[in-house]
């Protein structure tokens, strides 16, 4: 049994009512947008990043599936320009919270790659955010490694 296959229309409409709110919180969490505007502002960007859903072109989307066959998360991608490079450019990994830490965002990965490497592209790249420390331990386990790094200090008063 596969590990990835592509996501439905269904899959992919339950994903996004989903995804836009938690990336709205993310935002809010990092300080980069309000409360009052964040949601608005996460659908924006979703519209402009996939504006013909999960069939925009250069992106490539994937129910994450456990062994029996059942969706576990979602994995989505984009083909994206770096530098001379085209690489696949995560955008967001979620594996369902009853089914973390059971290897299913590994094998995601692993199994990321080998699409990648049928796409001809030369890597994966992606971003994590400040506050995702299991992300982060994920990523740093699977090989990959800081690209920038941006911080932040807020002052009192």
């Amino acid at each position: 049994m596969p590990i990835i296959r592509a996501i439905t229309n269904e899959e992919y409409e339950l994903w996004l009512a989903k995804v836009i709110p938690s990336y709205a919180a993310d935002k809010v969490t990092t300080g980069k947008w309000t409360e009052e505007t964040a949601l608005e502002l996460s659908r924006k960007e979703y519209a402009t990043l996939l504006p013909q859903g999960k069939d925009t072109p250069d992106n490539h989307m994937f129910a994450v599936l456990e062994d029996a066959g059942t969706q576990v998360g979602t994995l989505w991608f984009a083909v994206k320009d770096r530098g001379k490079d085209r690489v696949a450019y995560v955008f967001d990994i979620e594996i369902m919270p009853e089914h973390r830490r059971q290897g299913y965002g590994r094998r995601a990965f692993e199994a990321l790659e080998v699409e990648v490497k049928k796409l001809g592209l030369s890597g994966i790249a992606l971003h994590v955010f400040g506050h995702n420390l299991a992300g982060q331990a994920l990523y740093a386990k699977l090989g990959y490694v800081p690209t920038n790094i941006s911080m932040y200090k807020p002052l009192e008063g």
